[in-house]
């Protein structure tokens, strides 16, 4: 069985994710805490509930969802995982986090890239990866077709969907990446976002106003 976790962190509102199975093996989605105390928060929760720690994703590389890298990294001895389109925006972080006065210390590079043929191991579970670029180049999904539940990042949120004014972004893409890779997982997959509340597969497709199947 898998447990996901979820926490609210830095001023953009991000979804910081814990996914982990009974034998308390866990994975590190978008690690988002931009401050002290939400470090100290994120990892009392992971001592309190005894959790291994056993790798880190990134869904994508802008600086909401890269913020907590280096703290994750030093702390629980994981690197970052993620597209290797995604390293340029992770590496402009460095360069203008400062100019928004936001706390920084730049992420360390993986050994090597993810791609969507990788599977994400949590003990005995297996996630799959989706490439669903159009906010951002290498953009990835989490996803398990036997838990029935998509970490959809930045792609898709409850009625809207991801910006496309970033660099890297792009709109048209993003719509063919929804309708192709997500729009076709079952209606019953339960979409948790790299911002605000959760969502269904089935929902969206009948209500969100940008893209309705």
């Amino acid at each position: 069985m898998l447990h996901i976790k979820s926490f609210t962190f830095n001023p953009y509102q991000e979804n910081t994710y814990l996914i982990f199975d009974d034998e308390k093996n866990c994975v590190v989605v978008d690690p988002g805490m931009h401050n002290y105390q939400e470090e100290e928060y994120f990892a009392s929760y992971i001592q309190k509930n005894e959790l291994n720690v056993c790798s880190l994703i990134n869904t994508h590389g802008h600086i909401d969802h890269v913020l907590g890298n280096k703290f994750i990294c030093d702390t629980y001895h994981v690197l970052p995982n993620f597209h290797e389109n995604e390293l340029p925006l992770i590496i402009q972080v460095q360069n203008y986090a400062p100019q928004m006065g936001i706390r920084y210390e730049p992420s360390p590079i993986p050994d090597r890239f993810l791609t969507e043929n990788d599977k994400i191991t949590i003990g005995n579970n297996q996630l799959s990866l989706i490439l669903a670029p159009g906010h951002s180049p290498g953009h990835l999904c989490l996803y398990s077709e036997e838990h029935k539940f998509l970490i959809g990042g930045d792609v898709l949120f409850y009625r809207s969907i991801g910006r496309t004014d970033l660099p890297g972004g792009n709109h048209q893409q993003l719509l063919n990446s929804i309708a192709n890779k997500i729009y076709t997982l079952a209606g019953d997959t339960l979409v948790y976002p790299g911002h605000g509340q959760p969502t269904n597969i089935q929902d969206e497709k009948e209500n969100n106003p940008f893209l309705r199947a």
